[in-house]
């Protein structure tokens, strides 16, 4: 495969027929007035952008918690990363930029404190009443728990726009009706059941280009915060054959190169063969399924936007390093264990006494529910503190708070 350079998009300002049309959407949930100076796609990602739970990714975790440094990503810096690579991804495919970087702006609403950590002790803790999916957190924040409208809850975003938050990763569901990657989460099929998904098709192209994002971007930054941490080295990255191809080129080019720039020469060149590889793989399936509508990929038999078979195995190679060196580094568990105790101790002190749980708009109504009702409610005001947030409270309520650094 080769990439078709004629058949980009830069600067045509056409939109190609298989790209969701951002004046002729699906419509929202609750009815308004169409905009007079933007698209309903370019409307979704201004609120997205305007909401507290966007504010609050700056204090996330991505991996290193930011009591490690202040230059390593957080979870904002990982979604604005994220959205340049989805934007630049649709403008070359000629799809709706707006719809595709709104996807990539919402897709880590849902995250908790501390990173995967935090999701892991809020799954444990909640499993006798459905547990807990990020992803299926975010579609909560954006229909619930967002608080900015006087005629509706949450963002009331386009069909187009809660789909590609949904099933960005894929479909959900199969021809049975089964969960494709086990059950599916109650959060989503209870949205579903007053404004249908269609749980059991592949999402537009641009929810597809905001996924394949994420992983271009994690996969490349998270390299690069390794190295600065130190549990990463170039010897490292020589294990993987694509790595190692780029630092010779690197090396060719720029002999004797300072080490940080020469992180950010191997860095860039990552992402841009990446996206190209995308951008290929996607010419390619374009034209085998030679879809005339948005609803046409969505039907499609496959996956447009994706890596090639080379490039997944890449892919494959990046992750398990990151998982072996930095992941599970002992002192990044002993980190992970720390912070999963501050969420189980929460957890169980919210349960306890509700009150506890200041600036909560329900507190005082959550005592007197059902247990389930009142661990959902309890998951929702833990899912949204960020780490400095739930470090302090914790500090308030307990005699003794892990030390995270």
């Amino acid at each position: 495969m080769t990439l078709d350079r004629q058949a980009l998009g830069f600067g045509s300002g056409e939109r190609a027929r298989y790209g969701s049309d951002p004046w002729r959407t699906r419509g929202r949930l609750y009815p308004e007035a169409p905009s007079l100076t933007r698209s309903d796609f370019q409307r979704d990602r201004d609120r997205i952008v305007h909401t507290t739970a966007f504010r609050r990714l700056k204090h996330k975790t991505q991996v290193f918690i930011a009591a490690d440094g202040d230059h390593y990503r957080t979870r904002l810096t990982h979604t604005i990363e994220v959205a340049q690579i989805a934007r630049a991804l649709a403008r070359a495919l000629r799809i709706d930029e707006d719809l595709a970087e709104g996807v990539a702006l919402v897709h880590d609403f849902g995250h908790t404190p501390f990173g995967h950590t935090g999701e892991d002790a809020l799954h444990e803790v909640l499993k006798p009443y459905g547990g807990f999916d990020h992803n299926a957190q975010s579609l909560r924040i954006v229909t619930k728990l967002e608080r900015r409208y006087a005629e509706f809850d949450g963002l009331n975003l386009t069909w187009e726009s809660l789909e590609g938050l949904v099933k960005h990763n894929g479909p959900l569901v199969g021809p049975d009706g089964e969960g494709l990657r086990g059950p599916v989460p109650q959060p989503i099929l209870d949205y579903c059941a007053m404004h249908d998904l269609e749980l059991g098709s592949y999402a537009s192209l641009e929810a597809q280009v905001a996924a394949i994002a994420d992983d271009i971007a994690y996969n490349t930054h998270d390299i690069d915060d390794g190295l600065r941490s130190g549990y990463l080295t170039f010897d490292m990255l020589e294990e993987i054959p694509f790595l190692a191809g780029l630092m010779g080129e690197v090396r060719a080019r720029y002999p004797g190169l300072e080490p940080a720039r020469f992180t950010h020469e191997i860095m860039r060149r990552q992402i841009t063969a990446m996206v190209e590889d995308v951008i290929t793989v996607a010419q390619t399936r374009l034209r085998d399924v030679r879809p005339e509508t948005a609803s046409d990929v969505r039907g499609a038999d496959r996956v447009i936007a994706t890596f090639s078979d080379s490039m997944a195995e890449t892919d494959r190679q990046i992750k398990r390093l990151l998982m072996t060196r930095i992941y599970r580094h002992p002192e990044v568990m002993r980190v992970r264990a720390a912070a999963a105790n501050i969420v189980t101790d929460l957890y169980h002190a919210f349960i306890a006494d509700p009150g506890q749980m200041e600036k909560h708009y329900w507190a005082d109504q959550i005592a007197g529910m059902e247990i389930p009702a009142k661990a959902r409610h309890v998951g929702d005001y833990l899912a949204g503190m960020t780490d400095t947030y739930a470090i302090a409270v914790h500090r308030r309520l307990f005699d003794h708070t892990p030390d995270l650094r």
